[in-house]
């Protein structure tokens, strides 16, 4: 049985630690990577695309995180499970998409959540929130129209941020306008869970890209 440890919840994005991007060689972890990819940012011990992978094995699924012991418990989890599908790397989000997907196949990367962020409540740290406008972009690059991405939080705040950048930019539309009434997902997180456990309101909204960007977007950086 894994050991789950304590790890610290804040991690600082832009410290010179977390500025290498993360590269992977081989995508061969999926044995069938012809399916669609779920890529979930900041997916903690990946308790939801665990659940996910689960339940829609015709998808694969990859979880970014942050914090390295996360990550290696979230693989070991994973190997106990022999879920093929699904896969983990550690990395700075915002430092590494561009690079992790260089060898990535045709496959249409057709889905992205960013769930329950670290907010960063406090006014001089809210530059080291997740969903900058770089990130933004290279997703737009990555994704083909039709392609969806799911913002999750239980901070109203951080989620109109999040979905107000989103909405600046000129790949995204949001559907539908406002915010959604439920999850479009069978699987939850576990701060969503206790959460609605609490009786306490999350807030989501889906945004579909629209067309292809033209040009390559600018790198990813932390804005």
């Amino acid at each position: 049985m894994a050991v789950v440890r304590r790890v610290r919840q804040h991690v600082n994005p832009l410290s010179n630690k977390y500025q290498t991007p993360a590269t992977v060689s081989d995508w061969s972890v999926y044995p069938t990577p012809e399916q669609p990819l779920h890529l979930d940012i900041g997916c903690g011990r990946g308790y939801f695309i665990r659940q996910m992978a689960q339940l829609q094995p015709d998808w694969n699924f990859l979880g970014l995180e942050i914090r390295q012991p996360l990550v290696a418990q979230a693989l070991q989890w994973r190997d106990q499970q022999q879920q093929q599908n699904l896969h983990f790397v550690f990395c700075n989000a915002n430092q590494s998409l561009r690079s992790l997907f260089a060898n990535w196949s045709n496959v249409p990367l057709q889905r992205v959540t960013i769930q329950f962020p670290d907010p960063w409540f406090k006014k001089r740290h809210q530059k080291r929130r997740v969903v900058q406008p770089g990130l933004i972009r290279t997703l737009a690059e990555l994704m083909p129209p039709g392609a969806e991405v799911i913002l999750q939080s239980d901070v109203e705040a951080v989620a109109a941020e999040m979905t107000e950048r989103f909405a600046q930019q000129p790949y995204f539309t949001q559907q539908p306008a406002g915010w959604l009434s439920a999850s479009p997902f069978p699987a939850q997180t576990e701060r969503e869970q206790m959460t609605i456990e609490k009786g306490q309101p999350v807030f989501r909204s889906l945004f579909v890209h629209q067309s292809a960007t033209g040009s390559a977007p600018a790198p990813a950086e932390s804005e």
